[in-house]
């Protein structure tokens, strides 16, 4: 009996062994509709356990993430982990053109390493315009204890999502631009779900439930600010207080000093604020519209309250002012280049960022895309890159590669903007592993734009008014720009891109304003590494969704789904594994 305690403790020892080397984090979502009023109007929003926004994923580099996702709404939904890369892996990416939907009332099981990341990101809900009636959260990948940071541990780390709202919901919003419409202004902006303080009683009713942070005088907390709205670049600003810009999307920064920075949609940054104020009252935090007539769009501004817990007295007055370069557009241009890489910082491993020298890496591609104003295309408004509005495959891409369906898509897209008439078509970049690719987007709209790369930090290397040519390579940053996942295009204006192809998949180039993404202006980036004996990408996972082409291989799902009851016994066999070993050890 003795020699049997000591076998059972050693087997489970090896199996906890093995949890430490390989750790999981463990989430249940259940995606639903509730009803709120974050601008004083009933809406249907989209909540993830009831809450809105949803819940925060915690997890550090290199776990495991496992997120079981019950989906309650009456439409298909993927959720798409904005900038985390899913290295080898786009089967978990969450977008159309990987992944099938997962029906109504089904569940469906993520499940990816965090691989070699660290910083702020966020998940939303990539289809049918949901992000705009909510389902969006903030998502955090903490380093590894034995990698340093370049900055003290702050005293308190707060997450904090900005964006723009409408009080109707994402099936109206979606009607309306499937009619060929605008969406107008927005209705506000929302600061973690909820509307304005009232700091003007004729732009903001009363009984709006508003962000509260509370602090401690002295401290220095980390503010991670994610811009998950739809489409308004937003300037965020603490009255009184100095931002130091320290990361972004995974990238350490050098740290910089702002009073305020410009967030543009689906971009992310990490701030160190230190608590240094008097605290005679509260402090306004602000969120508003910028790159419009911004005299116009007053309404459009989140505003939330920073406590002190010594605080004298509510928050009074005008809000601090913005940016005031109203005759000034390269002022925010000229704040996006400041931005720069900490070359000195090591990021998820221990090697210093700057390692990797991309500034002396050979191009092998260049595309330049472009968009334009929507146009009509087939009797429908649509927008365009290159002149081309993408049609999302009914199948997948690279589930169409694995089963060899054919006619999916086209690997033709254009590496230069077509001369003819725009045209609705599923053509996609055939990207080179391991090659080196520079992507010009030119914004030849009048509106702001974001663009955001799936499966890649791409290095930041340049941006300017007009149109760029070939000589604006002379203005380059090839030393430390910044990398990220997502880079903001002004009006008449080009961002330059470099991109290390190594991460084998099917991966999504988009426009992160919502309504210009509905309506087509995204392609596919496809790289496949063309020795078939070198497993460089993971195989499809064995809970795989099947539709369109390969709908026949979906089998039904019953309610109550085998993914939930599976992470239940995890959790519940590691519970008994303590306790057996606890016995054992009596």
């Amino acid at each position: 009996m003795d020699l049997f305690k000591i076998l059972l403790l050693l087997f489970f020892m090896n199996l906890s062994f093995c949890f430490a080397a390989d750790p999981y984090s463990f989430y249940n979502f259940e995606v639903s509709y509730i009803t709120a009023s974050p601008l004083g109007v009933p809406q249907q929003v989209i909540a993830i356990n009831g809450k809105f926004p949803g819940p925060t994923i915690n997890v550090t580099t290199n776990e495991n993430l496992v997120v079981n996702v019950r989906n309650k709404l009456d439409e298909g939904l993927l959720l798409h982990w904005s900038g985390i890369q899913q290295r080898r892996v786009s089967w978990q990416d969450g977008v159309a053109g990987t992944n099938c939907p997962i029906p109504a009332k089904w569940n469906w099981t993520y499940e990816f390493q965090v691989k070699d990341q660290i910083g702020s990101f966020f998940y939303f809900p990539s289809l049918h315009f949901q992000r705009a009636s909510g389902g969006f959260g903030s998502f955090i990948v903490n380093p590894r204890a034995i990698i340093p940071v370049p900055f003290s541990t702050p005293d308190g780390d707060i997450t904090i999502a900005i964006g723009d709202w409408y009080t109707r919901n994402h099936t109206a919003l979606r009607k309306a631009l499937d009619d060929g419409k605008e969406l107008g202004m927005p209705d506000g902006v929302l600061i973690n779900g909820k509307g304005p303080y009232q700091y003007n009683q004729t732009l903001v009713p009363d009984g709006i439930d508003f962000e509260t942070i509370t602090v401690h005088p002295g401290k220095t907390y980390r503010l991670r600010v994610s811009n998950v709205g739809i489409s308004t670049s937003l300037n965020f600003r603490i009255q009184g207080h100095n931002l130091v810009l320290a990361e972004s999307e995974g990238s350490y920064t050098v740290q910089q000093n702002y009073t305020s920075l410009d967030i543009h949609v689906g971009q992310s940054y990490s701030f160190l604020v230190t608590m240094d104020q008097n605290a005679s009252s509260d402090y306004y935090i602000v969120a508003s519209a910028r790159v419009v007539n911004e005299t116009i769009w007053r309404r459009v501004t989140g505003v939330g309250i920073l406590h002190y817990t010594n605080s004298k007295g509510k928050a009074k007055g005008h809000l601090p002012p913005g940016p005031q370069d109203e005759f000034d557009k390269t002022f925010s241009m000229n704040q996006a280049r400041s931005i720069r890489w900490n070359v000195s910082a090591s990021g998820a491993r221990p090697n210093p960022q700057g390692s990797f020298k991309y500034g002396s890496i050979n191009v092998t591609d260049v595309y330049v895309l472009r968009n334009m104003p929507p146009v009509k295309i087939d009797g429908k408004m649509k927008t365009t890159l290159n002149g081309i509005s993408f049609k999302n495959p009914s199948t997948p891409i690279r589930l169409a590669d694995k089963f060899k369906v054919k006619g999916v898509y086209k690997l033709d897209f254009p590496k230069r903007p077509l001369t003819g008439a725009p045209k609705a078509d599923t053509s996609i970049i055939n990207g080179t592993y391991r090659g080196f690719m520079e992507v010009v987007l030119q914004n030849n709209d009048t509106k702001m734009q974001s663009y955001h790369m799936n499966g890649y930090a791409f290095f930041v290397v340049g941006m300017d008014y007009g149109e760029w040519t070939e000589n604006s390579r002379g203005t380059y940053n090839k030393w430390d720009g910044i990398a990220r996942s997502t880079i903001q295009v002004y009006p008449g204006a080009w961002s330059a891109i470099l991109i290390s192809m190594d991460n084998p998949g099917a991966w999504n180039l988009r426009t992160e304003n919502l309504d210009s993404w509905y309506l087509g202006q995204e392609t596919y980036v496809r790289v496949v590494n063309p020795d078939e004996n070198n497993k460089t990408e993971f195989g499809h996972p064995d809970n795989v969704l099947y539709c369109g082409a390969l709908s026949k291989l979906q089998k039904p799902q019953k309610i109550s789904s085998s993914a939930s009851r599976s992470i239940g016994l995890t959790n519940l066999s590691m519970v008994i594994m303590a306790l057996v070993m606890m016995m054992l050890l009596r």
